[in-house]
């Protein structure tokens, strides 16, 4: 389909930015929706009886066009987050552990010296129980709060800009007064599977204050539970922070990420359990590998290598990580040697029921293995791997096919054909916009700069002024 470049009154900006905007705009109106069903599913899961799903009340504030009352935002805020602090007894020390950042986060965003990130506002927002305005934190100019309201497409919106509504916050399921002849972990695994599956199509922002609250409702549960039932239980935590350092991962907050991944370490030395503790060093590899540092990436997945089973397929997880390690130091004879092992592994594997990975397959490793060859400058091979994990992709795993996307228009930026990789990134987009997920924005913005020399030709100024027009510049 042809896209017309004539230009609109007002800022000036093209059709096709506006209508990816007022796209996007519908898709965060459904966000609320999407949010009560999110945890209707996780409450169905958890319960034998009948759960009414939550009232949806429309769509988020700023969609509707209300008026923002004035206020001293831009100037205020840094006071405003040390009373909300002291509202609830706390140290920097102890909001910073709420929040899953370092107390010298909070101390400069006290200060005034570093105002909070778009992620970091709706966690803020669900952990205090207050609003992006009541903090400050939206500016009363409508040309300044228009930027921050963009700059929430695919966040949940209505978490940070709507009044906090306490029914709409998602309340823990009362897990020990259910008796159904199940465990405990059982029915906190129905709960992961529901959220893991609204990953993938929604984004990791709605999905991540929900997992919180159930990991701390496992951390209650615990108390009263001993033996076997304990033990099974902490498995589930441990897959639960683990879902929590993927969410975070995602939505490109690598601190909270760590801290979780960590968690979930601790947890499954705790529970003695090896496949645990390799398919956690794995992630932690692939976590290292997407901070771009290769000593980790390496050091983490050679750990659990050396710790599993020569014929496990968590074996050939790991091994997939440590070659893109391996290709993050510019080593391609070890990176292609790692990605040969895996490819054995898995095809000698034995026969297993373990709960990690199930994601895995040969396919997974063929992109793994595009990702590095781009990463190693072979970009002709890696359009080829890249295209066909995109062809091969179920319906479900939208937010894969971004990334696929924008790591394939990076792929073919470096081939030199700037047009089609601009299509290509002007297609990822709108799937970050609509999940929030930080890996696909991230990668456009970097794809911006490889196409700025072009920025004088269509497609290159379509994808530009689409991310220009969410405050993603470099």
């Amino acid at each position: 389909m042809e896209i017309g470049m004539a230009g609109r009154e007002g800022d000036g900006r093209s059709e096709v930015v506006e209508d990816l905007l007022a796209s996007m705009a519908r898709s965060a109106a459904r966000l609320d929706e999407r949010s009560a069903i999110i945890r209707y599913r996780a409450a169905r899961a958890a319960s034998p009886t009948p759960v009414e799903p939550e009232p949806v009340t429309g769509p988020p504030a700023w969609v509707v066009g209300l008026d923002h009352p004035a206020d001293t935002a831009g100037r205020a805020w840094p006071a405003l987050i040390r009373q909300l602090r002291d509202r609830y007894s706390l140290s920097q020390e102890g909001m910073a552990e709420r929040l899953q950042v370092d107390r010298t986060t909070v101390a400069r965003w006290e200060a005034g010296r570093n105002r909070p990130q778009i992620s970091q506002i709706g966690r803020i927002c669900h952990t205090f129980a207050v609003s992006a305005e009541q903090l400050g934190l939206v500016d009363s100019e409508p040309m300044k709060r228009r930027d921050f309201n963009r700059g929430l497409l695919g966040l949940g919106v209505s978490a940070l800009m709507g009044s906090f509504d306490q029914s709409a916050a998602p309340a823990a399921i009362p897990i020990g007064s259910i008796d159904d002849g199940s465990s405990p972990a059982e029915r906190f695994l129905l709960i992961r599977k529901t959220l893991a599956d609204n990953d993938n199509l929604l984004g990791p922002h709605l999905v991540i204050p929900t997992a919180i609250d159930q990991v701390r409702t496992i951390q209650r549960v615990r108390q009263n539970i001993a033996g076997t039932d304990l033990s099974e239980l902490v498995q589930v935590q441990t897959q639960f922070a683990d879902l929590l350092g993927w969410l975070h991962q995602d939505s490109g907050d690598f601190h909270a990420s760590q801290y979780w991944m960590d968690r979930a370490l601790d947890w499954a030395h705790q529970t003695a359990d090896r496949d645990s503790v390799v398919f956690v060093l794995a992630r932690k590899s692939q976590l290292a590998g997407d901070m771009k540092d290769a000593t980790e990436a390496v050091a983490a997945a050679e750990a659990a290598v050396r710790l599993a089973r020569p014929t496990d397929r968590l074996a050939a997880v790991a091994a997939t990580y440590a070659a893109h390690g391996y290709a993050l130091r510019g080593d391609r004879p070890e990176c292609e040697r790692a990605y040969e092992l895996a490819r054995t592994i898995l095809e000698q594997a034995d026969p297993d029921n373990s709960p990690w990975a199930r994601f895995f397959d040969a396919a997974y490793i063929a992109v793994q293995r595009a990702r590095s060859l781009a990463t190693l400058g072979d970009h002709g091979l890696a359009v080829k791997g890249f295209r066909s994990a995109i062809n091969g992709l179920q319906p479900g795993y939208h937010r894969d096919r971004g990334v696929y996307l924008s790591q394939e228009a990076m792929a073919y930026a470096g081939l030199g054909e700037i047009d089609h990789a601009a299509e290509l990134g002007l297609q990822a987009f709108v799937i970050g916009a609509e999940t929030g997920s930080e890996r696909i924005l991230s990668e456009l913005v970097a794809l911006k700069g490889e196409l700025s020399k072009w920025r004088s030709t269509p497609p290159v100024a379509r994808f530009s002024e689409a991310l220009d027009a969410v405050g993603r510049r470099q």
